[in-house]
C-alpha cells in the first residue's frame, strides 16, 4: 500500500488542504486520511470499498469514515459516517 500526501488548491472544497491517500496494489483508492477542519481538526480515516464499474468508470460504492488516533490507527468503532451507493448512473 502506497501513501502520498497531496496538497489541494485553495479554491477547491475539501475536508482539509493536506490529505494522505492509500492506494492498493490494484491502483484503487482504499483509504484517505485527513483532519476535519470544521470539527476542530479531528483526525479521520475514510475507507473505500465495494468497487463497481459504471460507464467504464470504477467507483467505490461503500464509504466508511472512522476517527483516527494520533498514531494513525482507525479503530472499528465508533463509526462516524456510512455511505452506501447503488443504482449509479451518469446523465
Amino acid at each position: 500500500m502506497a501513501t502520498a500526501p497531496r496538497g489541494l488548491a485553495g479554491h477547491l472544497a475539501a475536508h482539509n488542504s493536506v490529505q494522505a491517500v492509500h492506494v492498493g496494489d490494484d491502483c484503487l483508492m482504499r483509504r484517505e486520511d485527513y483532519d476535519v477542519d470544521i470539527r476542530a481538526g479531528s483526525a479521520a480515516a475514510h475507507y473505500f470499498s465495494g468497487y463497481t464499474q459504471v460507464a467504464g468508470i470504477t467507483l467505490p460504492t461503500e464509504h466508511r469514515i472512522l476517527p483516527r488516533t494520533p498514531e494513525g490507527q482507525a479503530p472499528a468503532e465508533p463509526l462516524l459516517v456510512t455511505i452506501d451507493l447503488s443504482d449509479i448512473s451518469f446523465a
